[in-house]
């Protein structure tokens, strides 16, 4: 009898223990949503580019300009490059001479460089601006996990084919990057917008 009256007792107290502890409340945890790194862009600032290319724009102070080494670089192809931002802005230029076969092919190429991206990309929108040179530049802003979220082209279809890629040197997701590339592309508008041919 004094067994079963203790066996009854701790059920009892195991029992309010139990409860006790299921009616305190156990810390919130909500999980915090995505966060991206903090960014800092400087303010737009310009300068010109220097002589000895058949063409000149405007480009940012914070960017370089660099030759471009690759083994199948001609002469004017340059990379305007932003050190802080590891952005990389690839500007070919070819001279087209008069021949409508090599206006056909750089177009075509030009096509198909920013087609190799579909597979990667969600989206490719493209558009025509004037500049205020009375250029026509057809635009190609490319949206997902591309390595090059931008590019253009303008051509006068007899001499001058001028051409554009921004590419970032960083494993950084895209969207993460949203406010850098935002922050180059206007510099290439300004650029073009400023593009002249010597």
């Amino acid at each position: 009898m004094a067994v079963s009256f203790f066996l009854r007792a701790a059920g009892a107290v195991c029992s309010l223990l139990v409860l006790a502890a299921g009616c305190t409340s156990a810390p919130d945890y909500t999980p915090k949503p995505k966060g991206y790194n903090r960014i800092d862009l400087p303010s737009h600032a310009y300068q010109s580019l220097g002589a000895g290319h058949p063409y000149t724009f405007e480009y940012s102070r914070y960017a370089k300009i660099l030759r471009d080494s690759s083994y199948l670089a001609q002469p004017h192809w340059i990379n305007v490059y932003y050190p802080k931002l590891q952005a990389n802005v690839q500007i070919t230029y070819s001279d087209l001479k008069g021949q409508p076969k090599l206006f056909n092919r750089m177009l075509e190429d030009a096509r198909k460089l920013t087609s190799k991206h579909e597979i990667k990309a969600t989206a490719i929108d493209e558009s025509v601006m004037k500049t205020p040179n009375g250029m026509r530049v057809a635009v190609f802003e490319l949206q997902g996990e591309v390595p090059s979220q931008f590019q253009f082209y303008t051509t006068d279809s007899t001499r001058h084919f001028f051409r554009g890629a921004l590419y970032f040197r960083t494993a950084t997701a895209n969207d993460s990057l949203a406010p850098v590339i935002e922050y180059v592309k206007q510099d290439v508008v300004r650029l073009l917008n400023t593009l002249k041919y010597q």
